[in-house]
């Protein structure tokens, strides 16, 4: 059985690279989705020292008193800006809720585009002031990111360069700041529970700054479970839903989970921070005809990314 192939891939190269070095990687990333559905990226400008900076931030935020972080938590937002208190979010199909806690920040319009009548205002941490400035920047930095890795998937898929950048320009993008949390008794909770059960995500692509700890793995191809390593200095990519609805499963929607750590790590933290790139609500998702032939005939409903937003949030209980 062969050994899936996880990438590690030079941004740079994509930026600021030849046409032969954008091809190049174009195709290696292609090829990394068809086979794991994850990559991970190195030089892609996110400094260590601001790296570092948001996980001292993210760290102090969690550490806050339970009654001052349920201050920021809002449930008729569904959990897309703010805290969220643990038991709130559960995997798709899955029964038990995740061993988790987590804040999110979305985008910021700066522009006089009317979609920001859309979003709602993030929440200002009044705790830790400069929490709101290091994620704000952070955002930004993976947003740009995002955005190079959905033109080198453009060219991979056949499409225009650019055929991405409007649909993302003030998208309903996400970056969320996770904590899971210690487990004291480990005998008290659910033999079903875990960190976070296995799901895919619902948006383009997720870009995920390293993490304090192992315990991410994902389903292979060949239907096993393999940990991802990766360096505190990278950020690993995989596909979402949305981008697998609109390739009709060309580039597939990467299963993933992050497992609880052996029993005597039970009592210590895990802290992670996902960027979650959202298009615009308008998209729309309709399939590709090129991704469409007698061999695959077309998987998916018609639908527009604020639809199935809007669905998935319901399955993962975050929406009423």
């Amino acid at each position: 059985m062969s050994t899936p192939y996880i990438p590690c891939l030079d941004l740079d190269t994509y930026v600021n690279g030849t046409e032969e070095q954008r091809k190049q990687f174009s195709d290696e990333l292609g090829k990394a989705f068809n086979d794991s559905g994850f990559v991970t990226i190195t030089n892609h400008g996110v400094s260590q020292e601001l790296i570092d900076k948001l996980y001292k931030n993210i760290q102090q935020m969690f550490a806050l008193p339970v009654e001052v972080k349920r201050k920021y938590e809002k449930p008729e937002l569904a959990g897309q800006r703010g805290y969220t208190s643990a038991g709130k979010e559960t995997a798709k199909g899955a029964k038990t809720a995740d061993l988790k806690e987590f804040w999110q920040i979305g985008q910021t319009v700066s522009d006089n585009d009317p979609i920001k009548n859309e979003y709602p205002d993030n929440e200002y941490l009044e705790e830790i002031p400069e929490f709101n400035a290091v994620t704000r920047e952070i955002y930004q930095k993976l947003e740009s990111n995002g955005k190079y890795l959905l033109r080198a998937i453009a060219t991979y898929l056949g499409l225009p360069i650019d055929y991405f950048d409007k649909h993302v320009h003030n998208g309903n993008s996400i970056l969320r700041g996770i904590h899971y949390f210690p487990i004291e008794d480990p005998d008290s909770i659910p033999d079903d529970a875990v960190r976070a059960g296995a799901h895919e995500d619902i948006n383009l692509i997720t870009l995920l700054i390293g993490a304090s700890a192992d315990g991410l793995e994902v389903l292979t191809r060949s239907n096993e479970w393999l940990p991802i390593k990766a360096h505190h200095t990278d950020i690993v990519v995989n596909v979402g839903d949305m981008l697998q609805r609109l390739t009709n499963n060309k580039l597939r929607s990467t299963t993933h989970r992050v497992v609880n750590p052996p029993r005597e790590l039970m009592k210590t933290s895990r802290y992670s921070v996902p960027f979650f790139l959202h298009p615009r609500s308008e998209m729309d998702l309709t399939s590709l005809d090129s991704c469409i032939d007698a061999a695959h005939p077309k998987v998916y409903s018609d639908m527009t990314a604020g639809e199935y937003l809007d669905e998935r949030l319901r399955e993962i209980g975050l929406k009423k």
